[in-house]
């Protein structure tokens, strides 16, 4: 229920009248843009159009000032629930979001509050499955280093960078952190990870070499305590200089939106599972203080054989 002043002294505006004066003050006011606007008054509308049928009368300014928590966990129950496919977690947040934000103007433009919106949590939302690159993309990723020719040392350095996100499931941060200390790279690698934890991550021959041929081919001094990977100029090496790199190399390659530095840590542990890896051992491979971090990535293979299976099962068809 509202607080301060009782319900009855608050002005009674029709709903269509609130409505569009919230909407006039988006455009106006706050300047948003016209999708931006037009999203706010389909969930406003929306939101109304539930309350005539749940309250029995239309969703005017004094109606929406005393909705109780009851009132408000009902409409949301409705669009999770709606025939066709409700709304997910983050569309019901989404939507939430947009009913506090016309609470707010409510409060402010006739002193209309109403106090339940704020007892109001949303259904917490899943974090996104990763997207992991397949083997043959990732391959290629790595190999390609650059599109710059000119600097083979260059294209050394990103292969190296690359080479660790995917063969040893580092971030792009905790590669960049790395200091000419750890040359020459021996069979595993004392890594520095989030909160100040470390981890022992085992090196591949492979990524050993790629770490190998740039160290050599590198024109500046990588002495005892300075950064490992350098920019062109020498100084350490950017996050920014690989992301714009790699970016450049998945238009040549033909690879997805999705194929980042950071997918390739994803693709490691993708590939891992799909290869017979355990979960404990992947979660301490890629320093996840919980496991159902790393659970994630049994989504992400489950999807890759439900794929496979709905294209090459002769049922499928």
């Amino acid at each position: 229920m509202s607080h301060g002043r009782g319900v009855n002294a608050i002005p009674d505006i029709d709903a269509d009248t609130v409505r569009a004066v919230f909407l006039a003050h988006l455009s106006g006011e706050r300047r948003l843009s016209d999708k931006t606007v037009e999203a706010y008054g389909r969930d406003i509308r929306s939101f109304q159009a539930f309350l005539v049928g749940h309250l029995g009368e239309p969703a005017g300014l004094r109606a929406l000032a005393g909705l109780g928590v009851a009132d408000f966990r009902a409409y949301l129950a409705f669009r999770r629930s709606e025939a066709g496919g409700g709304l997910g977690s983050a569309s019901v947040q989404r939507l939430l979001s947009a009913i506090r934000t016309f609470y707010r103007y409510l409060d402010r433009r006739w002193d209309a509050s109403n106090s339940a919106i704020a007892m109001i949590r949303g259904p917490r939302a899943k974090p996104p499955v990763p997207k992991a690159l397949s083997v043959t993309g990732a391959k290629d990723l790595v190999s390609a280093g650059s599109l710059d020719r000119a600097d083979p040392w260059v294209e050394a350095r990103n292969s190296a960078v690359l080479a660790l996100a995917y063969g040893a499931g580092l971030r792009i941060g905790e590669v960049l952190a790395l200091s000419a200390d750890a040359l020459p790279l021996g069979e595993t690698l004392i890594v520095m990870g989030k909160g100040g934890k470390s981890r022992l991550v085992p090196i591949l021959p492979v990524v050993r070499d790629a770490v190998a041929r740039y160290a050599d081919l590198c024109p500046h001094s990588l002495g005892p305590g300075s950064p490992l990977f350098r920019g062109v100029k020498g100084g350490p090496l950017h996050a920014r200089i690989i992301q714009g790199e790699v970016a450049r190399l998945r238009g040549a390659l033909g690879l997805p939106d999705s194929a980042t530095p950071h997918a390739l840590r994803h693709s490691f542990a993708t590939h891992l599972l799909a290869g017979g890896g355990d979960l404990r051992t992947i979660q301490q491979l890629l320093g996840h203080a919980s496991l159902s971090t790393t659970q994630r990535y049994t989504d992400v293979d489950a999807a890759r054989l439900r794929a496979v299976h709905a294209s090459a099962h002769p049922r499928s068809r």
